[in-house]
């Protein structure tokens, strides 16, 4: 038996579907590649230190908005400026992002999986490690006064405004 050409039995695009439109998404480098996983193996580290209450410094991990978007623009590769050409909002852009960095650095389960969440970790059905990573970046601050404003009262104050006089 002989080894076939890998680009035969090997679909490594990743086709994103956006209104209407798909946008195909090739494959990282070899070395984009590398640097995604060692990035997924950290980011796990600090998921299981964070869970075993371990000491990690969450700088190590986090990345500020220049390497957020470079991050982004390598793992889309060309659809990264298509994207921005046909003006997609930020948060298509993000998920499209995230979900070829989850593509490259895991598995086509767990990018598709993220990609029909909608970027949403607590629907995302992919890797234990990367639901509870993506879930500690995305939690927000509550109120410092421990008090919570209700639906109820924001729908109220809503239809009020509404009104006239």
């Amino acid at each position: 038996m002989a080894f076939v050409d890998l680009s035969e039995v090997l679909d490594a695009d990743l086709s994103l579907p956006y209104k209407g439109k798909t946008y195909v998404v090739p494959p990282v480098d070899a070395e984009t590649g590398l640097r995604f996983q060692r990035l997924a193996a950290v980011a796990a580290q600090a998921a299981k230190a964070a869970e075993s209450g371990e000491a990690f410094n969450p700088d190590d991990i986090a990345l500020d908005d220049d390497q957020e978007a470079d991050l982004f623009e390598r793992a889309l590769g060309p659809v990264y400026d298509e994207m921005l050409a046909d003006r997609v909002p930020w948060p298509v852009l993000k998920v499209a992002g995230m979900t070829a960095w989850l593509d490259a650095a895991f598995n086509r389960e767990t990018a598709e999986a993220y990609w029909n969440a909608a970027g949403s970790p607590n629907q995302t059905a992919g890797n234990r490690t990367t639901r509870r990573a993506a879930d500690r970046s995305t939690r927000r601050q509550g109120s410092a006064s421990g008090t919570t404003r209700t639906r109820s009262t924001t729908t109220k104050a809503t239809a009020t405004r509404g009104r006239k006089s």
